[in-house]
């Protein structure tokens, strides 16, 4: 079976051969051929040395890993693929500092997914991400498409437009807030069932059940236990029992913005520049060094995994990551869950991006929205949520209007070029759909702010 992963030199690549590597299933269900696809042959140079290390290293034993072959052409890397992992960045860290950078200079979230920064990487990627489904269509059309491309919610929805059902999008942070609110319990995270709705980036969950009880009431009235894991310690446990609910970490912008966006602009760089410095280095050294690439990458793994939400923890009292949050594992397991269950038609129960269909009341069919889903070999249908609590569905319709109306100026743009660029020339209907999109946004104060975020960024009247 063929998986093709359109951003293959990106740093988390050999997360994914990881768990390729661990699958030990026959033929029929497991990956035997890997293709990287990227713009960049340098990156896909210094991930290959990873990913050789990797496969030398195996365990004797196991089914032969993957063969992998790197690809600066598309339509090449697409054709005769049964499998499409989309993690792609357009404008690469150098786009992302951007994006966090001009909102904060407006004294807003600059943040990749979420508020003024995740609208500014949705108009960027969107087109792209639109051109791609197109070439997948044409040269690949019954392969089915996995994105890990953010802001996810939005780039699935304007993917499946195009592809259809064919497209589901995935994200770890639901998955890692399940595991770890089990574990508190004294629970095994594996039996538990979980009733989590939402967007991606905006979701709660709501129930645990374990052995056909649900146990949030339980972990809601115990301090201890809900300050023992990171999203206790990041809303407090008052709050949370005042919700009814545990939220998503990315939620701590909402409900703790004021304080999120004073810890970020006191902080020498932005997470998109650390990023950007750390991973210059790491490819660099991986690109240029005999031997050792897989230890460079692990070193700056862990450092990443380490750093992660700094400026949130910081804001909420300061305090360090679990180490078995630091694996760094999550969406990768999460991808290749999807691709057994559709190869091999073994069902199985996963926190999806999907379209709606009749799943969250409130929200239209089409809606991609953030739930449990059955996955088998006819891919994945969301599971019926009940009831969502107004202040939930209300940020939701919030949310859902931000994404489509910058799919709509996404749309009406084209290819704008990279972020920063002067004299886009950006008018008409699509301006109009940009502006709304930022300025419908919660976390953005003022339409003037709106507009001089799109200015700063390249997209002038």
């Amino acid at each position: 079976m063929r998986l093709t992963v359109l951003g293959g030199g990106g740093f988390r690549m050999p997360l994914v051969y990881r768990a390729l590597l661990e699958d030990s299933g026959d033929d029929a269900g497991r990956c035997t051929e890997l293709v990287l696809y990227d713009t960049d042959r340098h990156r896909l140079d210094a991930i290959g040395a990873v990913l050789a290390e990797q496969a030398k290293d195996r365990p004797a034993g196991l089914p032969a890993a993957p063969s992998v072959r790197a690809t600066t052409d598309l339509d090449d890397a697409l054709r005769g693929t049964d499998f499409v992992f989309s993690a792609i960045r357009v404008g690469g860290l150098e786009g992302r500092a951007c994006d966090e950078r001009i909102p904060l200079g407006e004294g807003v979230l600059g943040q990749e997914t979420v508020g003024a920064g995740g609208v500014l990487y949705g108009l960027r990627t969107l087109p792209v991400a639109k051109r791609i489904a197109e070439r997948i269509a044409a040269v690949a059309p019954d392969a089915w498409v996995i994105n890990f491309t953010n802001p996810a919610g939005m780039v699935t929805e304007a993917m499946r437009r195009v592809l259809g059902e064919r497209v589901i999008g995935i994200c770890d942070s639901p998955v890692g807030l399940c595991r770890r609110a089990a574990r508190a319990l004294g629970a095994d995270p594996d039996r538990a069932v979980y009733d989590y709705v939402g967007l991606n980036h905006l979701g709660w969950l709501r129930r645990v059940l374990v052995d056909g009880r649900d146990r949030m009431p339980e972990l809601l009235t115990d301090a201890g236990a809900m300050e023992s894991f990171e999203e206790g310690k990041l809303f407090g446990a008052e709050w949370l029992r005042t919700l009814g609910a545990l939220p998503n970490e990315y939620l701590h912008y909402y409900y703790f913005n004021r304080e999120a966006v004073a810890s970020i602009r006191q902080a020498a760089t932005t997470r998109g520049e650390f990023l950007r410095e750390q991973q210059a280095r790491f490819y660099e050294t991986a690109r240029t060094a005999d031997g050792g690439a897989l230890a460079a990458w692990e070193r700056t793994r862990l450092e990443r995994e380490t750093t992660y939400l700094a400026a949130s923890r910081e804001a909420s009292g300061g305090w360090e990551r679990d180490s078995c949050d630091l694996d760094g594992g999550g969406y990768d397991r999460i991808a290749l869950a999807i691709m057994r269950a559709i190869a091999r038609d073994e069902r199985t129960t996963l926190i999806l991006n999907v379209g709606n269909r009749t799943a969250v009341p409130g929200l239209d069919a089409d809606a991609v929205v953030e739930v449990p889903c059955l996955v088998d070999a006819g891919g994945a249908r969301p599971m019926a949520t009940g009831a969502v609590a107004p202040d939930q569905l209300g940020l939701m319709l919030s949310l859902k209007a931000v994404e489509r109306s910058t799919i709509e100026a996404a749309e009406a743009v084209g290819a704008v070029g990279a972020v920063g660029a002067s004299d886009t020339g950006v008018g008409g209907a699509a301006r109009s759909a940009a502006l709304r999109a930022l300025a419908l946004h919660p976390l953005v104060d003022s339409v003037n702010v709106a507009g001089r975020i799109l200015d700063a960024a390249g997209y002038r009247r």
